[in-house]
């Protein structure tokens, strides 16, 4: 599969898929006779993974660290390679928690037929607030 498929079935662009390889977020792609990339089945699932992974926000120097852990040898590096995705579950989970806050919070501003809404906002009127 050319780069221009790939891009499209993932739905990110040519120019990102070259930047996950050249930083090593996925291993370098097999190219064919003429020098351009050609994605083998291999390959697809390293751009998923990459994929899922960024969109979780997780770091590109965790995600490159994990790429050349494995291929430094499966086996001799899984727990390094499990103990970098346990760090950056631990941060999905953080932002996950900041984010239901937040949605919490919207709730309750959106609730009381814009009630909390008019009341929050009457604070940060400087014509209707008295800054001390």
């Amino acid at each position: 599969m050319n780069i221009a498929a790939v891009s499209k079935k993932f739905g990110i662009t040519s120019d990102t898929l070259r930047y996950y390889e050249k930083v090593g977020l996925i291993p370098a792609v097999t190219r064919d006779k003429n020098g351009y990339r050609a994605y083998s089945k291999q390959d697809l699932r390293w751009v998923y993974f990459a994929k899922v992974m960024r969109n979780a926000g997780i770091s590109v120097e965790a995600l490159t660290k994990y790429v050349a852990l494995f291929q430094q040898g499966r086996e001799e590096t899984l727990e390094k390679r499990r103990e970098i995705l346990f760090e950056q579950r631990a941060i999905l989970q953080q932002k996950i928690s900041d984010l239901n806050e937040t949605l919490n919070y919207l709730d309750y501003k959106i609730d009381g037929n814009g009630q909390h809404l008019a009341e929050f906002e009457k604070l940060l009127d400087p014509e209707e607030t008295d800054v001390d």
